[in-house]
């Protein structure tokens, strides 16, 4: 059976966040019958649920319910592989967050993230799922303490974000909460969340490197293509964005081209995580979102290429999945591309 893992750049994190409060990693890692030394190899993977039982075991003998928030204070690019190094050279925060959900199964393939824009401002959009056992509140609480002060590291400033949403309840002390996120705090929310301000976001980065950036999206691609060559997952999104055009693909069609029964389909895919119907959902949202940033492209286009024989049911779906209209959505997009189009040298010259 495949199991989700988390690269060893995320797991060093856990560790210092955990030593932090005087934890002995090693002792810990030798407990949960994993290898220690295997932190320094960048290609090495632990399994999602040992993460699990060594946060499970960290509040245990620290008594802190709030150490996942302690990653915030040891995150640096490195800790998201070669996925921190293209955000790092990304023109702005949400270019380089638009990477980060497109490369984040690299850091850690427990999770899910979106970042969209919604009228309030831009929301990075996390939700974890574990594997065998239920993710832990600090696995979530560490994700997005760890994008806050990526934030803060890239910009040379403290970002503070117009809202936060934790899963979680709200615990007896917020103390340690007000100081990782330095905005207001909603717990028991729908999902875990940060709210940004759109100019935070559209705002040119200092470490900004087109160049740099193109060469670190090589790498990535290339270490995710190796990656997910074994997972079934990643096959099936390749036909069915094949098929997409033609209709919607049928179970049995995706099943046949990949020479597997649909039974076993089903199977593989369920041990990945996911079900044919949510991969179809994921894979048409995922590619609606990159058909509406080409201005060209008609809503009556995007709704035949995503497979919808009557464009009302794609207009249903997109309010679904973004709770706006695809026009109201592409507007957005398009509103944010000047902003941020305005603001880098080469249009700022051509404007002269």
């Amino acid at each position: 059976m495949s199991e989700r893992t988390t690269s060893a750049s995320w797991a060093m994190g856990i560790v210092k966040a955990l030593e932090m409060d005087g934890l002995d990693c090693q002792v810990l890692f030798k407990q949960l019958g994993l290898d220690y030394a295997a932190l320094n190899d960048p290609d090495a993977r632990f399994p999602q649920d040992s993460m699990t039982r060594l946060w499970q075991r960290a509040v245990e003998l620290s008594g802190n319910p709030a150490i996942g928030l302690n990653m915030g204070k040891v995150v640096r690019p490195a800790s998201f592989h070669v996925t921190g190094y293209a955000l790092m050279s990304s023109n702005t925060l949400a270019e380089g967050f638009m990477r980060l959900v497109r490369y984040q199964r690299i850091i850690a393939e427990s999770a899910d993230l979106s970042f969209r824009l919604l009228p309030e401002g831009y929301a990075l959009i996390l939700t974890v799922h574990g594997d065998h056992l239920p993710p832990t509140r600090q696995s979530a609480e560490a994700s997005l303490a760890c994008a806050l002060a990526l934030c803060g590291w890239l910009t040379g400033r403290t970002l503070q974000p117009r809202k936060v949403l934790l899963q979680g309840e709200q615990p007896a002390d917020l103390a340690p909460y007000k100081q990782a996120f330095h905005a207001p705090l909603e717990f028991n929310a729908a999902y875990d969340a940060l709210i940004f301000e759109r100019a935070d976001m559209e705002a040119p980065l200092p470490t900004a490197n087109e160049a740099m950036a193109l060469l670190h999206d090589r790498f990535a691609g290339e270490y995710l293509a190796r990656f997910s060559e074994s997972r079934v997952t990643h096959k099936a999104r390749q036909v069915l964005c094949r098929l997409l055009p033609q209709g919607e693909p049928k179970r049995e069609v995706v099943a046949q081209t990949l020479h597997l029964s649909q039974r076993t389909l089903q199977r593989r895919l369920q041990e990945e995580g996911t079900s044919f119907q949510t991969l179809l959902d994921d894979t048409r949202r995922e590619l609606a979102e990159q058909y509406l940033a080409q201005p060209s492209m008609t809503l009556l286009e995007i709704a035949y290429l995503l497979g919808f024989a009557d464009p009302s049911n794609f207009f249903r779906a997109f309010r679904r999945w973004f709770d706006a209209t695809p026009g109201e959505y592409r507007a957005r997009l398009l509103d944010a591309s000047t902003v941020s189009d305005a603001r880098t040298p080469g249009c700022t010259e051509q404007r002269l």
